[in-house]
């Protein structure tokens, strides 16, 4: 009873009257409506009831004790939660500009819906973007542009050691796993990729029924967990694989070392959405969470990597083998280039995953704060291929936030032989920017396994409007490289982009990066900027074999005198 004393005091007077102001309107509203009910019509019965019903909300959000607002202001603070709750939409449909929006501005969006359409996306009256502010970025072009560049421009991979190379697109579907979407969702990109002539990354979650329905072209994506190639242990099961990676739509092969949302952090499938069919393709148990654990149980150095995808390939029919991974330390990346060196095994493509990718949900520290962003870590791994001697063998790839002819531009320009992009191919299937990833609701059922949701997404329209964007970002692309005087995405170099870096002064890539010429690595990697971790890279350890700390490692591009 003091308990209660002590809630009802907190209530009297002015000020608590005021913080208490919906449940006494409540009472208020309940007294007068029963004595309406009785002398006037029944129907006001249907008043007293909505006014008890928020009179005991009221009584109840006072004596609760999860919340403190709550508790001082009954009913009224459930208005803040619910504005929390809204603020995202009203931000996106009315208070953001066409830049503002994140992690992709509404113009990005709009330019990738119109393109699904087929609408035109011209944009009228000049650029809203100021030339002048840091961090424009432009392509150079020519006075002699190209008046007949390639429509379809394709990248040969696969390396001598690959008896079946594969020509890619220059743009394609990066890895979305079945379980993180939804089976009409990877249907609607699977077709997309069939009749656009691209492929499509299976992500780490297996090839389902749903990759293979169309036959669209498809590299399989295998992480730490070996879904859809594991025993009932976890461990990687050459049989099964074989038999996947042989499959005709099967055209490449990719380890996923880590990517960009969550460096090194793994993933977790909960049980409630390891549904029969998502357990039958990963090749796990019905109904329990299903784990990606943070590293490779069949590997532990570069050397051992190498020799695990040598077997891939062997056990593929020869099909090309790659890695995938959102680069951090640079000696890693220089020791699996002197692990190719060492044991003459040869990766055929290297995917950089830049840290601003990522369509699942991640921790936000990991999302913020670990690993490096796309243009940094292509630069790095451009590096080590070209200054090792291996950029002739093995091909570079980009996925991360591209959406755009001019961004896959930059990308080529830097060194990439193609790029892939996740996010902006589900905007092309009916993505909204809604952000509920993680939470089994969203709103167009592409990261859901609701089938009342997944329902309103038909693969048949959807797959059409993703071959209609890639096609029409391809074509963008090679206005950009007509334009720039050439036939082919090849053939941009890092002078083509520039970077303005003040008002008064914009750089080429090249004068801002250190873009290092063939075998810069094996003939004096001391003159480089990439001397320490060249040193400090060991192909029989991810460790490095010096202290970088007392070596005064330089991150690249920066000169030894801002050390």
């Amino acid at each position: 009873m003091s308990a209660t004393g002590s809630v009802l005091r907190s209530f009297v007077g002015a000020n608590g009257l005021k913080r208490a102001a919906f449940p006494a309107l409540a009472l208020l509203l309940a007294l007068s409506a029963l004595v309406l009910s009785v002398l006037v019509s029944l129907w006001w019965l249907l008043a007293l009831a909505f006014a008890l019903a928020l009179l005991g909300l009221g009584l109840h959000d006072m004596w609760q004790q999860r919340s403190a607002l709550l508790a001082n202001y009954p009913v009224a603070a459930r208005f803040r939660w619910l504005a929390l709750d809204l603020r995202p939409f009203f931000r996106a449909y009315m208070v953001e500009d066409d830049e503002e929006g994140k992690p992709y501005s509404y113009e990005a969006r709009r330019l990738v819906y119109e393109r699904a359409e087929r609408a035109s996306s011209t944009h009228p009256f000049g650029t809203e973007l100021d030339p002048y502010a840091e961090e424009f970025v432009w392509i150079s072009h020519s006075m002699a542009p190209v008046a007949e560049p390639e429509k379809d421009p394709r990248v040969r991979i696969g390396s001598e050691q690959a008896g079946s190379p594969y020509a890619a697109s220059v743009f394609n579907i990066s890895a979305m796993s079945f379980g993180a979407l939804s089976a009409n969702a990877i249907e609607a990109l699977n077709l997309g990729a069939k009749r656009g002539g691209f492929y499509h990354d299976t992500g780490e979650g297996g090839i389902s029924p749903y990759h293979l329905k169309h036959g669209g072209d498809l590299v399989w994506e295998l992480g730490s967990g070996y879904f859809g190639a594991r025993d009932a242990k976890g461990r990687f099961d050459p049989a099964q694989f074989a038999e996947q990676a042989q499959r005709d739509s099967v055209r490449m092969t990719e380890i996923k070392l880590s990517q960009g949302a969550k460096p090194g952090h793994g993933g977790l499938l909960p049980a409630a959405k390891v549904t029969p069919e998502i357990a039958d393709t990963r090749k796990v148990p019905m109904h329990q969470d299903c784990l990606s654990p943070r590293g490779h149980a069949a590997f532990s150095t570069p050397v051992e990597m190498l020799e695990f995808a040598a077997r891939m390939r062997e056990l593929s029919g020869g099909k090309p083998v790659g890695i995938k991974f959102c680069v951090g330390q640079p000696h890693e990346v220089m020791a699996v280039m002197k692990a190719m060196r060492e044991t003459g095994i040869l990766l055929d493509y290297i995917v950089v995953d830049g840290a601003e990718g990522g369509t699942g949900a991640a921790p936000l520290e990991l999302s913020n704060s670990v690993g490096m962003p796309l243009q940094d870590g292509l630069i790095v791994v451009r590096n080590a291929l070209v200054g090792s001697g291996l950029h002739q063998q093995v091909r570079l790839a980009a996925s991360g936030k591209l959406y755009s002819g001019a961004g896959l531009a930059e990308c080529l320009a830097i060194g990439a032989d193609w790029g892939n992009a996740a996010r902006s191919f589900l905007f092309s299937i009916g993505c909204i920017q809604a952000q509920r990833c993680h939470t089994g609701t969203c709103p167009t059922g592409i990261t859901t396994q609701d089938p009342a949701r997944m329902r309103g997404l038909d693969p048949e329209v959807q797959g059409q409007r993703a071959a209609n964007f890639q096609s029409a970002t391809v074509e963008a692309l090679m206005e950009i490289v007509a334009a720039a005087g050439l036939e082919h995405p090849r053939d941009l170099r890092p002078h083509h982009v520039h970077h303005r870096i003040s008002a008064s002064k914009s750089l080429p890539l090249d004068h801002i990066w250190e873009f290092l010429p063939a075998n810069a690595l094996l003939d004096a990697p001391e003159e480089t900027a990439y001397a320490r971790w060249w040193e400090a890279a060991d192909p029989h350890s991810f460790r490095p074999r010096i202290d970088l700390g007392v070596a005064r490692a330089r991150a690249p591009g920066i000169a030894e005198a801002d050390y």
